[in-house]
């Protein structure tokens, strides 16, 4: 007989496997040990077929009794349990107790086919020969922007040109809790607590006290508008009752 695939589900593994029908149980178990983790004479078997039926794959003699025995279907699900107690199972997605390799340093940096040398030969990052007039040319543009925007600490805004988030300019700065940026960012409490935050980032307060209230926000520059923004009124356009 042909070999049948199955798709073998276990607590820490699914996979597609080839089945013989002459196998007996037994070795059908031993086969999925090293598949599994589960020792053979731990595992339930059952499979699952496509009408939705599940069938013990068991016997009084699996060592003879054979799976052609068994409504083997192609891709149907063959679900192995362990049986034994959880605190007898050995926990495949525990990595803690696994040694780790290291590469030092001063190897790493000899390596020619590594990330870092492939930085190298093309230049980029902190190996770009222009990386300091470029970074200064960024500060310098979200300066200006700052300026030229008028954003200083205390005025009325509104964020991303949205009329629904208006608020005042609690903070300007860089936020180090940011990560891959440079320049200032604009911290805004907007008059309705649809921001991200409570005025605090990655355990850093800027402004405000502990709320649960997400009225702040940070921003950039160019998505911030200063002007005349008054809290909107959400009464104002109901007519008189």
């Amino acid at each position: 007989m042909a070999d049948v695939p199955l798709l073998v589900i276990s607590e820490n593994s699914s996979s597609e496997r080839r089945i013989t029908p002459s196998w007996s149980i037994s070795q059908l178990k031993s086969k999925l040990e090293p598949i599994t983790g589960v020792p053979p004479s731990c595992q339930r078997l059952k499979l699952k077929t496509s009408d939705g039926q599940t069938v013990a794959i068991e016997a009084g003699d699996e060592d003879y009794t054979q799976l052609h025995n068994f409504p083997l279907a192609p891709y149907a699900e063959l679900q192995v349990t362990d049986t034994r107690p959880p605190n007898a199972r050995v926990n495949f997605n525990d990595t803690t107790g696994v040694a780790k390799y290291v590469m030092p340093v001063e190897e790493y940096e000899k390596k020619s086919d590594s990330v870092l040398a492939w930085k190298k030969n093309e230049k980029l990052g902190r190996f770009n020969p222009d990386a300091p007039s470029l970074e200064k040319a960024k500060l310098d543009a979200n300066e200006q922007e700052i300026r030229s925007r008028g954003i200083e600490v205390g005025k009325r805004c509104r964020v991303g040109g949205d009329d629904d988030r208006r608020g005042e300019i609690k903070f300007v700065g860089e936020v180090k809790e940011i990560p891959g940026t440079l320049g200032a960012w604009v911290g805004v409490h907007l008059d309705e607590p649809v921001g991200k935050n409570d005025g605090s980032i990655g355990g850093t307060r800027y402004w405000g006290q502990e709320s649960a209230m997400k009225h702040g926000v940070f921003v950039r520059p160019e998505r911030v508008e200063v002007g005349d923004w008054p809290v909107l009124n959400d009464l104002e356009d109901m007519e008189e009752i």
